[in-house]
Formats: structure tokens, C-alpha cells, sequence
């Protein structure tokens, strides 16, 4: 089987991506891959150290602000189509998953899809939904319920001791990461956190994405808080975690929800449609997690709520297992089993 995958921009596309590409070996000894990504941003950095074939491709987003600048952004898009033309047409796919063209696969993360999602879903042979109420977003004859990848993937992996960052295994463990590539706004207000910290029960790690790990080097830090700017292993560490406190993106609600891991979710106000909120809203609805808005981020806030959380055993547990409920085990071997049904169809 050959295999074109699409997808990058930040890690919650990139790693659902690489889920996919995990299954498809696990199923597919002989199979060949080629990802097509940008020349700027993570995925150019990522894929090609695990060993999978890369070609970049310039490109950026639309300028939603500023129409006029569009311009430029338009012609890279014509001549990223005449590139991505050739590449697919020299690697000869069986398969392509996340763009046009060939037999197409899409699958959407979020619970809005986004633009490109939107226009490919007309053209695309099957498309893939991370979370339930996408379905009715897309044609009802080609969308199926699948969930998220990496919830497959984080249900596979070890779990990593708390030992191995240097903490202690028998305290409880809170994470706090805003999103793969960090926040200006986020870092200010976590900042802000780490002092109240200091009495605490329990340990801290902020991740703080590698843009912002400066901003915390003059700060007097607890012993029992970690700084690091970026975390590989994260998923192993989350099945040792107690509480995470992050973003809202698909990826983290298929991780969390995969392992019932309690949380509070602090949605980003700055993406488009404000699916972070609309897929914090399905957890929060269920008694999945706690959202608290970034305008109301603060210590005191924060530090109540965790408090309140690890005081009370039984609502901790019934989270929990809330949380547990909605998640889905096995989306990334659902997302192959369509894969596969689609190659065939085509022979």
C-alpha cells in the first residue's frame, strides 16, 4: 500500500497524522509513505526524524483581517498546487489521506471543521470525525464516527513513572501545557500561578512550549514544580498524571478522554469558530472536565479548583469516569478499516 498523508501547522494535527501512519505499518508491513507538509512549520522537523519521507511545500494561511494580503497567499496556492500535482503524481498513491485528489481519506479533529476540510469534504471518498456532533458538518453517505487516533495511541503506549522527571511516584501529579507551540497570553497568567504552588501537596510540570521557556528562567521556582519547554513522551506521562490543566485541541480531548483523565480545559478564544470551546462543551456537558474561560485564568481560580478536585475523592472519580465514557480505544484501527476498505473498492 502507498500512502500520502497531509496534515501539519502544530502538533494536533501532526500526531493524529503519525497514529495513522503507526497503524497502517502495525497492518501493513510492506507499505510506503510520503507526507507532503510545509516548509515552515513543525511537521518539517518531526517527520523526517522519524524516518518517513518528506516533501515540503511553501504555503501560509488566509489573512482573515486583512483581505488585501490575500493576494500573495493565492498565488502560493496555485503554484502549491502545481508542486503537490507532481509530487503526488511521481509517488503514484494508493491513497491519500487528508487532501484531494486519488482516493481521499480526510479526517476532521475538531468538532467545526475548518476551511480546507469544509471544501475537500465535497471531493473526498470518506471522511473521518473525531467527536459526534461533526457528523451532521458533513455528507451523511460518505462521514463515519471514528474519534481521534491518538487515543489509540495513548492507549497502547507505557506508562512513564513520575520518578523519571524527578518527581515523586506516590504524590499526585498536575500538568499544565497550553498547546504545542505555547501562548504569550497563557505564559503571563502561568507565570502568575507558580507561587501559589509553593505550599502544595502535590507536583507541578509546566511545559511551556519552546517559544516561552525564557520567560521563566529568572522566576524562584517550588521544589515541587517543573519547568520544560517541550515534552516527546508526553502521552506516557499522562497515564501517570493526575490532573491536566491545557488548551482544548482534539488531540487533548481524544488523550484524556482515551485514559479518563480529569481535567481542566482552558479553551483558546483566538481559533476559528471557537471549536476549542464547542469540544470542551461535549466533555463539560457530561461532567468530562472543567472549563474556565483564559479571561478568567488566575491563581486563585486555578489553585481552587484543583484543590477542590483532589479534596473530594468521590467527585475526582466520578470525572473520571465520566471522562472515561466518551472515550474511543480503537480509532486509529477504525480509521485503517476504512482505509483499507477504500483501497480494495479501487482495484
Amino acid at each position: 500500500m502507498r500512502v500520502v498523508i497531509v496534515a501539519g501547522g502544530t502538533g494536533g494535527h501532526i500526531y493524529p497524522a503519525i497514529a495513522i501512519i503507526n497503524k497502517i505499518k502495525e497492518k501493513e508491513k510492506n507499505a510506503e509513505f510520503l507526507y507532503i507538509g510545509t516548509t515552515n512549520r513543525m511537521e518539517k522537523d518531526i517527520i523526517p526524524s522519524l524516518g518517513i519521507e518528506y516533501k515540503g511545500i511553501p504555503m501560509t494561511g488566509l489573512n482573515r483581517k486583512n483581505l488585501l494580503k490575500n493576494f500573495s497567499v493565492l498565488k502560493m496556492f496555485r503554484n502549491a498546487i502545481k508542486k503537490s500535482t507532481s509530487i503526488l503524481k511521481e509517488f503514484s498513491p494508493d491513497i491519500v489521506v487528508g487532501a484531494g485528489g486519488y482516493i481521499t481519506l480526510i479526517h476532521e479533529q475538531n468538532s467545526i471543521p475548518g476551511l480546507s476540510n469544509k471544501f475537500i469534504g465535497k471531493f473526498a471518498d470518506r471522511i473521518c470525525v473525531s467527536l459526534p456532533g461533526s457528523l451532521k458538518l458533513f455528507p451523511k453517505d460518505k462521514t463515519i464516527y471514528t474519534g481521534n487516533p491518538r487515543s489509540e495511541e495513548i492507549i497502547n503506549v507505557p506508562a512513564m513513572r513520575k520518578s523519571t522527571i524527578g518527581f515523586s511516584n506516590k504524590e499526585k501529579l498536575v500538568v499544565i501545557v497550553m498547546g504545542s507551540l505555547g501562548s504569550t497570553t497563557m505564559t503571563k497568567k502561568t507565570k502568575d500561578l507558580i507561587p501559589g504552588f509553593s505550599n502544595k501537596n502535590y507536583q507541578v510540570l509546566i511545559i511551556t512550549g519552546n517559544n516561552y521557556y525564557d520567560d521563566y528562567k529568572n522566576m524562584t521556582i517550588p521544589n515541587n514544580v517543573k519547568i520544560v519547554p517541550f515534552m516527546k513522551d508526553l502521552i506516557n506521562l499522562l497515564k501517570s498524571t493526575d490532573l491536566i490543566i491545557s488548551r482544548a485541541g482534539a488531540s487533548t480531548i481524544a488523550e484524556i478522554t482515551a485514559i479518563g483523565l480529569p481535567s481542566i480545559l482552558v479553551p483558546s478564544p483566538y481559533v476559528t469558530n471557537n471549536h476549542q470551546y464547542k469540544n470542551a462543551k461535549e466533555l463539560e456537558d457530561n461532567g468530562a472536565c472543567i472549563i474556565i474561560s483564559e479571561d478568567d485564568f488566575s491563581r486563585d481560580t486555578i489553585i481552587k479548583e484543583i484543590d477542590k478536585l483532589f479534596d473530594n475523592k468521590e467527585l475526582y472519580e466520578k470525572m473520571s469516569a465520566s471522562c472515561k465514557k466518551l472515550g474511543i480505544d480503537d480509532s486509529a484501527s477504525r480509521i485503517y478499516n476504512e482505509i483499507k476498505k477504500l483501497v480494495q473498492k479501487a482495484k
